[in-house]
């Protein structure tokens, strides 16, 4: 006996590692390498082994698109990692983390993804790989749409058959994402394949990012253009992963020049997000609940109050838009056909740049955020709202309440690459503070169903407002609230 923790899984035996006082279990295959004929297809179950497996590194991640894509050799792309207080019949509440990275990029290896604080907590924690960029979510003729929500179900359905073993109680599953793992999240919240594989969700920062079939299709054929291919599972399938996402990467950097065919698609940098293929996703997950086709859960959501700034920061233009940039920022997103207007009528002192990320902000993350708490409520569910009000220290405080500033605070990973970006080197008891209150929510919301304030119903609209003094306060975004209130997020389309 090797003395390190061991499981019993449907496909055989695992082995991890001690990690302190819990079991760590990385790289488990929840369905079969999608590579070679299975490329482009829907997950196929993974096929059991013999013997013991060991289960101590992180798979390797799909390949992805973007300035920060992560690379790691190996084609077992499909697969997840569990952490866990308690093995055997602990009957414990289980967070199942979807990562972000505007569906191009991002992995569950990510330092900021460390789970130990929330097993510490109590909670057994699974964290996922699924296909993203091209692998994921590009439309292939020949081949199923929203392939990497696909991933997320089969994942969700590994869950459902092995967390016991780990310790943890198949019918108390809270789904957990952030950004594009929260839009995730929204459209397994449409899919009937995925109802009763989780019974709560944690959504931070929902983006608006749907498009339609006819974009889709356009946006492959561009992509397949690149490598002299068409658009279908034959011609792309002999075209190497790294190559199409290396593609990928250049088209999105060349999107403007397709601003006038492909619209507000083409402002946002990323080339591909989940489609309205009438098959996989039939439509967005606010119409599906406010027409009654979706019942709600008990859903907490939260957005930050600066969630644009990060994007401004990172690509160099923090304090260089112009009015002209404004004037097509407020025409292509905020809600027509006056929304230009009520936003220069609401924000009379702002200047262009305050404009364009406030229009930025909230029609990419603010209001789909907003508007998926009110449209549970109004399928009757429970729904809870925060806003992350607390500025990120580092860099001189440019930073504000940028978009995934609330990713360390709830993991409690302020000692991350991430989080020193962020908060510094010494994070401030402040922040240590709020750290801990977002992390007690999430803990508690996943056990209870109640994070700790009174949920956001549209007589009151409650929110908690996290910051170095938390309140719970009338939603803070009453401004934007008003111009988009008649308005749901409208998927990308062609113009």
């Amino acid at each position: 006996m090797s003395g390190q923790p061991g499981a019993r899984t449907a496909q055989g035996f695992v082995e991890g590692c001690r990690q302190g006082r819990h079991a760590v279990f990385r790289g488990i295959p929840y369905a079969q390498p999608p590579v070679g004929p299975l490329r482009f297809q829907a997950p196929a179950p993974v096929e059991g082994w013999d013997g013991t497996r060991q289960a101590t590194d992180f798979g390797p991640v799909v390949p992805q698109s973007g300035p920060t894509a992560e690379r790691s050799a190996g084609n077992d792309w499909l697969t997840l990692n569990v952490s866990t207080p308690a093995l055997g019949t602990a009957g414990l509440p289980v967070l199942v983390w979807i990562h972000g990275g505007a569906y191009i990029a991002g992995a569950s290896s990510d330092p900021m993804y460390e789970p130990a604080a929330l097993t510490g907590a109590g909670l057994v924690v699974v964290s996922i790989n699924y296909r993203v960029a091209a692998e994921g979510f590009l439309l292939v003729e020949g081949a199923p749409a929203n392939r990497g929500l696909l991933d997320q179900i089969s994942a969700l359905e590994w869950v459902q058959r092995n967390i016991a073993a780990f310790g943890g109680d198949p019918d108390q599953v809270t789904v957990a994402g952030q950004s594009a793992g929260a839009g995730s999240i929204s459209a397994l919240l449409t899919m009937e394949r995925a109802h009763g594989l989780f019974r709560r969700a944690i959504v931070h920062s929902v983006p608006g990012s749907l498009c339609t079939r006819a974009l889709a299709e356009e946006v492959a054929v561009a992509l397949a253009a690149r490598v002299g291919a068409t658009p279908d599972t034959e011609a792309l399938s002999g075209v190497g992963p790294l190559r199409l996402a290396g593609e990928l990467t250049a088209l999105g950097a060349g999107l403007p020049d397709h601003r006038r065919g492909w619209g507000r698609l083409a402002q946002t940098g990323v080339a591909v997000c989940p489609v309205l293929d009438g098959t996989v996703l039939s439509e967005t997950p606010w119409r599906a609940l406010t027409g009654g086709r979706t019942a709600g859960i008990e859903l907490l959501v939260g957005h930050t109050r600066d969630e644009f700034r990060l994007f401004s920061v990172m690509t160099g233009r923090l304090g260089t838009f112009t009015e002209d940039e404004a004037r097509t920022a407020l025409d292509l997103f905020a809600p027509a056909p006056d929304g230009a207007d009520a936003y220069r009528a609401a924000h009379p002192q702002a200047t262009p740049e305050e404009l364009l990320e406030l229009v930025y902000s909230d029609a990419l993350f603010r209001m789909p955020s907003l508007q998926l708490a009110q449209a549970n409520q109004a399928a009757g569910g429970t729904s809870f709202l925060f806003e992350l009000q607390l500025a990120a220290p580092a860099s001189g405080g440019v930073l504000g309440a940028c978009h995934s500033l609330d990713v360390p605070l709830a993991f409690g990973t302020l000692d991350s690459p991430a989080g020193r970006y962020l908060f510094g080197d010494r994070p401030t008891t402040e922040v240590s503070a709020v750290s801990r209150e977002l992390r007690r929510a999430w803990v508690r919301f996943a056990t209870t169903g109640d994070p700790g304030w009174p949920a956001h119903r549209p007589e009151r609209r409650l929110t908690r407002v996290l910051d170095i003094e938390s309140k719970t306060l009338p939603y803070p975004e009453e401004a934007s609230r008003r111009i988009w209130e008649r308005h749901d997020p409208a998927p990308f389309d062609l113009t």
